[in-house]
């Protein structure tokens, strides 16, 4: 009986956070801003608090090291990735995660979820 349980547990891992929570998230970003220029500060300030830096992605096949996020020029959320002395900048909302996820990767399902518009 103790092992259905755990599996059970470890199944719903898997999963990531109800739309309620990701809705939560959203508006934790978003409280004070005005605009979707504000907004997207918002949610690269709750990014860089929140997620766990640095972790390893795959892209096109090929293992890579995320270090960092940064806010680019053009006012999307990047990804600074790196492999060897190679780096490039990733929009996060291209990053494919690693399963399993690093801390505070919830907060990336939060920000797809508002650029899509999907609340």
């Amino acid at each position: 009986m103790a092992a259905s349980k755990k599996t059970r547990r470890l199944s719903g891992r898997g999963r990531g956070p109800s739309e309620a929570k990701l809705d939560k998230m959203i508006e934790e970003a978003i409280v004070d801003a005005y605009g979707e220029s504000e907004q997207i500060v918002g949610f690269y300030t709750m990014l860089e608090d929140n997620l766990a830096l640095p972790f390893k992605a795959e892209i096109l096949g090929v293992e890579v090291t995320v270090e960092r996020i940064n806010l680019s020029h053009d006012e999307q959320i990047v990804a600074v990735c790196s492999r060897g002395k190679t780096k490039q900048r990733v929009p996060l909302l291209e990053l494919p995660l690693p399963s399993p996820s690093p801390a505070g990767a919830n907060r990336i399902a939060a920000f797809r979820r508002w650029a899509r518009g999907e609340r």
